[in-house]
């Protein structure tokens, strides 16, 4: 008697309507529809973006910890993080200092500050953790990391003395930091940053210039507030002895990709990489003959590095057919085509608004799931 299929469901989550782990349970009930005897396993997966707590600590083990902090404008805000098996904690940084705590205002640009992401941290060095994962996606702010480096200690001075307000406003009057009182545990971790951002932290390809608009940042002011970064980067060198404003990934979260790699020491790696690794993802596809993954929506920048596309080098290397599974896709999907996803699946089945594709979720995905698998066993 031949084994039954093993069916490997390790997709994004589709956001507004679905987590990892939920889009990947409805997407095995269309699976199991189609074959009724296929093993199916569901691994959520993100990278470095909403989820990515949820991932590590579901896959492997941990608990979550719920704390409250400053967000990002200074009113209080419950942040929830995970305690990971073997002293490591992961950590998303728009729990504390997201863009969904955000008008998208100037006013709101200029003030946004990572200090509850630098709380978020204490505590888990507080916790005893030894290594720390954080992702970067989402923020709402712009400060290159200066408010994490205040909540650790740091002090941002202007010419008086006095420290400087939050945010990427009191980059314009810092003329010395004094890292006297710097949390040292935090240069004595393991900080690792999950991102697939790689742009440098100032220039025409930099923070403010490429994601500032979204956060309301006015394009009149991308020149001037560079130059704030710029020279707020000269001073974070002269006190650090780093130079990290052109590491790939530094303009990730608006600078906080290159405040962690500064004051703390911290590598950035792909997020999706980073989590796979973490989960032993090349040891769950042993023995799998179909893997199925997704994302809300697939275009262009899937192809960049995004979670389906992590996850489909890993199957392919192994010979596993790919299949995803998305709420929307582009009209040119060559670049995902090319790096391992056999087929796309559309979950979207007759016209209609976003709204009402999120109130059909439950229907939609399972559908596509049975969809993806009757298509495996056609080509068998």
């Amino acid at each position: 008697m031949t084994r039954p299929y093993h069916v490997l469901v390790a997709t994004d989550s589709f956001k507004g309507s679905a987590t990892s782990e939920h889009a990947g349970e409805l997407m095995a009930r269309g699976v199991r529809r189609a074959c009724r005897d296929a093993e199916v396993r569901v691994v959520p997966i993100a990278d470095g973006g909403e989820g990515t707590v949820e991932a590590l600590v579901r896959g492997l083990g941990g608990r979550r910890r719920r704390v409250r902090v400053q967000g990002p404008l200074g009113a209080p805000v419950d942040a929830t993080y995970g305690i990971l098996p073997g002293g490591a904690a992961v950590i998303e940084m728009a729990e504390a200092s997201g863009i969904a705590y955000s008008s998208c205002t100037e006013e709101d640009a200029l003030r946004a500050s990572t200090y509850g992401v630098g709380q978020l941290v204490s505590d888990a060095l507080d916790q005893g953790v030894r290594r720390i994962y954080i992702g970067l996606g989402g923020s709402a702010t712009s400060d290159g990391g200066a408010g994490l480096a205040c909540a650790l200690g740091a002090r941002l001075l202007d010419a008086t003395g006095e420290e400087v307000e939050p945010g990427l406003a009191g980059l314009r009057d810092v003329v010395r930091i004094d890292l006297s009182g710097f949390d040292r545990r935090a240069q004595m971790a393991e900080v690792v940053l999950l991102t697939d951002v790689t742009n440098p932290l100032c220039g025409l390809n930099g923070a403010i210039r490429v994601y500032g608009g979204q956060k309301g940042v006015p394009a009149a002011r991308f020149g001037e507030l560079d130059a704030w970064m710029v020279r707020y980067a000269g001073l974070v060198d002269h006190a650090t002895h780093t130079d990290a404003s052109r590491l790939p990934g530094a303009g990730a979260a608006g600078g906080l990709g290159f405040g962690l790699a500064a004051f703390c020491g911290a590598r950035l790696e792909r997020g999706i990489e980073a989590v796979l690794d973490a989960l032993d993802f090349d040891g769950m596809l042993r023995d799998v003959d179909l893997v199925i993954t997704g994302e809300g929506r697939m275009d262009a920048q899937t192809a960049q590095g995004k979670a389906p596309v992590g996850v489909a080098r890993r199957a392919r290397s192994k010979g596993i057919p790919v299949v995803a599974i998305v709420g929307s896709r582009a009209d040119d999907l060559g670049g995902v085509y090319g790096q391992g996803i056999g087929l796309v699946v559309p979950a979207v089945t007759a016209p209609c608004t976003l709204p009402e594709a999120f109130t059909r979720t439950e229907t939609n995905l399972p559908l596509a799931g049975e969809t993806a698998m009757r298509a495996f066993l056609l080509g068998r």
